[in-house]
């Protein structure tokens, strides 16, 4: 009986003891956060830094421009030259002088899709998952980088999932592992964030390190200035209009 008593004490003191439902968690992140209404005043976000790659030898100026409910644009800047990424809610292009090509082209609709969710996503994956009709799963803890975090699976209706990893103790993400489908072949991506500070009253997290699984290259970002709900038409994200033309007003 001593033995059986020893055993069920430590599991019940055990980190994955909790039994949180994953709704639970989603509530939690959400709160820490700021809320659910300091998250929703905030309908753009423009964020902005730098970006370290090849190992930290090469240092890029980069910014992030993300308007609800599904703008997104990426801008990253060297020698003169400035690399675009954006999305407008239908079309996705870039621009990639880095690549000889200083004329904005169309992207399909896989190469879309990161960005489509990026923006869909902004403020987190848990966030508003209901409304983005994302199913979520607890799958209890796992170890990153020493920390027992809480893992939740969200599953997209396009089947993509996000496996999102969030601090025990203050329910902010760590983690997040998104797997894609991109041209019938797996993708995936891990991402983990540090450096959480208040914008408008809502914590965002101002350093993130990715990679693709099985590649030794990563890509660190640290942003020194946030802005919540700039200036800036939806024009910025759409595909730019041929030289000698003049784009809609909007």
């Amino acid at each position: 009986m001593h033995r059986v008593a020893a055993v069920l004490m430590m599991i019940a003191t055990s980190p994955g003891a909790l039994a949180y439902t994953a709704a639970e968690l989603a509530a939690k992140n959400v709160d820490a956060k700021g809320g659910l209404d300091r998250v929703n005043a905030i309908q753009s976000l423009r964020l902005s830094g730098k970006v370290l790659v090849r190992g930290g030898t090469v240092e890029l100026r980069y910014s992030e421009f993300v308007k609800r409910p599904h703008f997104i644009r990426y801008e990253a800047q060297l020698q003169g030259l400035t690399h675009v990424e954006a999305y407008d809610g239908a079309q996705a292009w870039q621009i990639d002088p880095f690549q000889g090509r200083k004329d904005p082209e169309r992207l399909s609709a896989d190469d879309a899709k990161g960005l489509s969710e990026d923006a869909a996503d902004f403020a987190g994956v848990l966030v508003g998952y209901e409304a983005k009709g994302y199913k979520l799963d607890y799958l209890g803890t796992e170890d990153i980088d020493g920390t027992e975090a809480h893992k939740v699976r969200a599953t997209r209706p396009n089947g993509d999932i996000s496996y999102v990893y969030l601090d025990p103790d203050h329910f902010l993400e760590v983690r997040v592992v998104e797997r894609r489908i991109e041209h019938g072949v797996p993708n995936e991506t891990i991402t983990d964030y540090a450096d959480y500070e208040k914008v408008e009253g809502v914590y965002l997290p101002f350093a993130r390190e990715s990679w693709q699984k099985g590649s030794r290259e990563r890509r660190k970002v640290q942003f020194d200035k946030a802005e919540a709900n700039p200036a800036g038409g939806d024009g910025l994200f759409e595909f730019p209009a041929p030289h000698g033309t003049t784009a809609p007003a909007k």
